[in-house]
């Protein structure tokens, strides 16, 4: 491949895809027959932004640095943004970056004006875990479908844990956190709460189990402090600072990066909770907000058919609400296909081909992309750090040629800022106060133990007046029963004909000492 003067040469024809007439993001500058053409710019159509896309590349190809890049042009633009930080490093994208001899270098490559600029950014963790505002969701927002996903159930238990759900909601049980929906489950399997699903299908003992014992593994691994109130209003994302820049969300996940399912499961409800709330706004002239899904590949692993279908339906539909959506992950086979579909924007890092798998992977990505005059094999395997092949959307929807780029370098610091100013930076945040203390109102956990509670006390007392009851009788027919007692001797002594007989002569002087002496009274003196 040589380059050539000719208007109609293949470097020419490939950069004539990206001349852009409305507002786009830099990307880079082209590469062609080995050399960096700092003239021919690759840039992507702002509008075209909520068409969702791609970012793919080996393990330190420089895939952060893309979704950085990205993230910085969008809130310059006035569009919000949303980065799931799986590893700490992202929160540079606040702070302005450092100026280097090598970030010199890269912007003189690509005809970049490359000045060190912070970007407005607000900083978020998992219900408190780590640092950030708390993100929190309630149980029955989150769902049976994503609950499942994240719990490991098969299609029977998951068919059982939408029938709690349904129950708890019929009833006006609210499932607010994991005991709420642990008391559920155990009410539905008890004497008492048995007979109440039997008409829509019932729910086994040993499925209750099931999701008994998947429910404490989810709490030990701290899944309780993602469950509860306050609830996040995912609005707040949607935000702009006083400036007009987009605000970037920062999701700060080291803490909890050891729970890949129970974080990229997370996201999948901001994403769903979004799609739900925003109304339809067909095509803009720039996206509302751009969702980063890094470690995608973690959202699809072990997927039931339903989650599948529920991802595959947000991602397809949520365009019209103006959102764009863009997964990370290592290869394209990562991601499913009817998803992979959605994602017009695309941009492939170096793949590695060590092993035979490798080597397949290699293959089936070269066929995700349109035909160009690249040997793709040869490029994939050959893009240093911080290079990429390209292919997006213009402006009238048609994907742009195959372009092999040497991106520019992000404007922010290239890595973590310090544990004490992103502390601060949390704590100043005017939503901090709003989210950071959680609520423990009344809900289904509550309501059941109230009604177990009462239920026992009325039965106690039912047993203590039966008992009572009982005793009262037992006494009754013990003093019926009883042998009379024997009179005393006084009572004898009355009773007896001799005491009748001196009574009648109680006047003589006889039967009056007698009398006395009888009942101890004093002699009268003389």
């Amino acid at each position: 491949m040589s380059e050539s003067t000719d208007p109609a040469s293949p470097a020419d024809r490939i950069a004539a895809g990206y001349a852009f007439t409305g507002p786009a993001l830099d990307l880079g500058a082209l590469l062609w027959d080995g050399r960096c053409l700092p003239d021919r710019q690759i840039r992507v159509p702002l509008s075209m932004l909520n068409r969702h896309g791609l970012v793919a590349g080996a393990t330190g190809t420089g895939k952060t640095k893309t979704l950085q890049l990205i993230a910085e042009q969008l809130s310059a633009n006035g569009v919000p943004v949303f980065l799931a930080d799986i590893k700490g490093d992202v929160s540079g994208i606040s702070a302005p970056g450092a100026d280097s001899e090598k970030v010199r270098e890269r912007a003189a490559d690509v005809a970049q004006d490359w000045q060190a600029t912070a970007c407005p950014a607000e900083f978020y963790s998992l219900g408190g875990i780590g640092t950030g505002i708390p993100v929190r969701a309630t149980v029955t927002a989150f769902g049976p479908v994503l609950l499942s996903k994240v719990l490991q159930l098969n299609q029977t238990q998951e068919q059982s844990l939408g029938l709690i759900f349904h129950y708890a909601d019929s009833k006006g049980l609210e499932l607010i956190d994991l005991k709420d929906l642990r008391a559920v489950v155990a009410f539905l399997v008890s004497d008492k709460g048995k007979a109440e699903l039997k008409g829509i299908g019932g729910l086994s003992t040993v499925t209750a189990g099931v999701i008994l014992r998947a429910l404490t593994a989810f709490e030990q691994q701290g899944a309780s402090e993602f469950f509860g109130e306050p609830e996040f209003d995912t609005s707040e994302f949607l935000r702009t600072a006083a400036d007009g820049r987009g605000l970037v969300s920062v999701l700060e996940l080291p803490a909890v990066q050891d729970k890949p399912q129970l974080f990229s499961t997370f996201l999948m409800w901001l994403l769903a909770d979004l799609y739900a709330d925003l109304p339809e706004v067909g095509d803009l002239d720039r996206p509302k907000l751009v969702f980063f899904f890094d470690e995608a590949h973690l959202l699809f692993n072990g997927a039931s058919k339903a989650f599948l279908d529920s991802i595959t339906q947000t991602v397809r539909l949520i365009r019209s609400k103006g959102i764009g959506v863009f997964f990370v992950t290592q290869t394209p086979k990562d991601v499913p296909a009817d998803v992979l579909a959605q994602l017009g924007n695309r941009v492939q890092h170096a793949l590695r081909a060590f092993t035979p798998d490798d080597a397949k992977a290699l293959k089936a990505t070269v066929r995700t992309f349109p035909n160009s005059p690249y040997d793709l094999e040869e490029l994939l395997t050959g893009l240093g750090t911080g290079e990429a092949v390209i292919t997006v959307l213009s402006e009238n929807g048609a994907p742009t040629p195959v372009a092999a780029t040497r991106l520019r370098a992000p404007q922010s610091l290239m890595g973590p800022v310090d544990a004490a100013a992103l502390d601060r930076t949390v704590k100043a945040s005017l939503l901090y106060s709003r989210y950071a203390e959680p609520i423990d109102r009344e809900s289904a956990y509550e309501k059941i133990s109230a009604e177990q509670a009462a239920a026992e006390a009325a039965a106690e007392a039912a047993a203590a007046a039966a008992e009572a009851e009982k005793q009262a009788k037992a006494a009754e027919k013990t003093a019926r029963s009883a042998p009379k007692p024997d009179p005393s001797l006084a009572q004898q002594v009355v009773g007896s004909g001799m005491f009748r007989s001196l009574a009648r002569s109680i006047g003589t002087q006889v039967g009056r000492e007698i009398s006395r002496s009888l009942f101890g009274t004093a002699r009268r003196r003389k």
